[in-house]
């Protein structure tokens, strides 16, 4: 039994999907992602310059650009999942693995996506917290919001790596309190507080988008973001996928779910997938570079 997981938007870099947009089969799907986004993302991805390819504009596109990419080749290749998940705006390349979109679908609907994130007024942060468990997170989170000033635990990325999403005052609050009960507290670079209720602008949209475009049930499992729990419900993941935008990123429940699998392959140019799923004692094959169609071969071969 196989998984795909696939990695969202942090996962960004200058260079990015080298190999894939190499391949001929990779190449024809980045090339496709130009030809149906406003603008083209392959050329951002080789060459950047990093502070416009790490705006939520078009980090989201070059992400899933390089997810399908790498899906593509898998499938080329033969590979098929038995489960999937996505992590964060990742979730959207976990459905085209699912057969719920095409692939046309799944680039015009992250380019929908980033495009309404990427339109909200910048007045939100988040941060990752090291070394507390969730519990304790929520607690301080809470302590911290304010009236007009939310924070809540927008991804539990494993049991002690928790990122908190909100206000900039909320968050200065918070980071007051959690200093010297963390083991680490680092900011991140985003432009706003994703999976907070600072996303709601971006809501009334992206439900209009959603429920406007053509999906078919689902061919596998899928295990969205905000339940943790693998389904082939098609309303089901509909919804999940609409309430993403301002919902939780339950991830460390999802690895806990990938433990029954016998391997994972993380599709996308990224390890940061691999790496959580390792802690977990999951093994994962990450399809960063060329090499990693031979290691999958052997190990779906063990």
């Amino acid at each position: 039994m196989i998984g795909f997981v696939f990695p969202g938007q942090g996962t960004v870099r200058v260079g990015m999907g080298a190999w894939l947009r190499r391949d001929p089969v990779g190449g024809a799907v980045v090339r496709r992602a130009d030809e149906l986004l406003p603008e083209p993302i392959g050329p951002l991805c080789a060459r950047g310059p990093l502070p416009r390819l790490v705006d939520t504009a078009y980090a989201q596109p070059a992400v899933t650009a390089c997810n399908l990419a790498a899906l593509s080749v898998l499938r080329d290749r033969g590979h098929r999942p038995d489960v999937v998940a996505g992590h964060s705006v990742g979730e959207l390349s976990a459905l085209c693995a699912a057969g719920v979109l095409d692939i046309d679908t799944t680039i015009r609907l992250v380019g929908a996506r980033s495009r309404l994130m990427a339109e909200l007024a910048e007045s939100g942060a988040m941060v990752s917290v090291l070394g507390l468990p969730v519990e304790r997170v929520e607690h301080l989170t809470a302590q911290a919001s304010a009236p007009g000033e939310p924070l809540v635990v927008g991804l539990e990325n494993a049991a002690d790596q928790i990122v908190v999403s909100g206000s900039v005052r909320a968050i200065d609050r918070f980071t007051t309190a959690a200093t010297g009960e963390a083991r680490k507290i680092v900011s991140l670079k985003v432009s706003n507080a994703f999976h907070s209720p600072l996303m709601v602008g971006a809501v009334d949209g992206w439900a209009e988008v959603v429920r406007a475009t053509v999906v078919r049930p689902p061919e596998i499992p899928v295990i969205p973001n905000v339940t943790a729990e693998p389904t082939t419900d098609l309303p089901t993941i509909v919804d999940a996928l609409i309430e993403q935008l301002t919902g939780r990123v339950r991830w460390a429940r999802t690895m806990r779910v990938l433990s029954d699998v016998d391997h994972c392959v993380e599709v996308g140019d990224s390890k940061a997938l691999t790496g959580m799923l390792r802690t977990e004692g999951v093994r994962c094959v990450s399809m960063s570079a060329p090499t990693s169609l031979r290691t999958l071969a052997e190990t779906a071969g063990t």
